[in-house]
């Protein structure tokens, strides 16, 4: 959670976790403005003109879109419902967990042997 939402406070958090050169999709919002000359490629849709993707080379697939990450916290949201009234001192444990499981969604049963490994850390 960020206690802004300005290219000052995004830009350390981008450089930490995404690869320089990486091409970084997102809509049209201004913050993400200046990823070129912070050294990422940028591909951009604008929901404002009713645009949520865009098929750029021509071959019925749309490359340009940011549904995947819309969807991620489409999920987060329904995950969160049930637990109506989250603090915002506690949002980052439920974050954390979301993520966790999201990200290990792949292992199956695997995933409880993460969790306890996780938690013995």
């Amino acid at each position: 959670m960020l206690a802004n939402v300005k290219q000052v406070t995004i830009k350390p958090i981008i450089d930490k976790c995404v690869a320089k050169g990486a091409l970084i999709y997102t809509d049209e919002y201004n913050i993400y403005d200046r990823l070129p000359a912070w050294g990422y490629q940028h591909n951009t849709v604008c929901h404002g003109r009713g645009e949520y993707a865009r098929d750029e080379d021509g071959d019925g697939h749309c490359e340009v879109h940011v549904n995947t990450m819309e969807g991620f916290w489409s999920l987060l949201r329904s995950w969160l419902r049930p637990h109506r009234g989250i603090s915002q001192e506690k949002l980052p444990i439920y974050l954390a967990f979301f993520q966790f499981v999201h990200n290990a969604r792949k292992r199956g049963r695997a995933l409880l042997s993460a969790l306890v490994a996780t938690l013995v850390a």
